[in-house]
């Protein structure tokens, strides 16, 4: 069972030079929206930041890896 306490969400904010536009921020939004416990994907095109809100299961690496899989890197 999974919960959505709010003490137990996370964020964790990285930056992805590769984006450009609307679309790149869907094919993340979609991207990371798949790994077990991210609630919440905001990507900002202007700054290049991804903010995730996620539980504490969820490392900043696995996030990385999500958005290297989608073909952004990420630092």
């Amino acid at each position: 069972m999974t919960t959505n306490a709010a003490n137990d969400t996370q964020t964790t904010t990285v930056t992805a030079p590769e984006i450009v536009c609307g679309g790149c921020a869907s094919s993340i939004k979609k991207a990371l929206g798949n790994v077990e416990g991210v609630s919440e994907v905001d990507v900002d095109v202007a700054t290049k930041k991804v903010t995730v809100k996620h539980g504490e299961m969820v490392s900043r690496g696995e996030i990385v890896a999500a958005l290297d899989d989608a073909g952004y890197s990420a630092a």
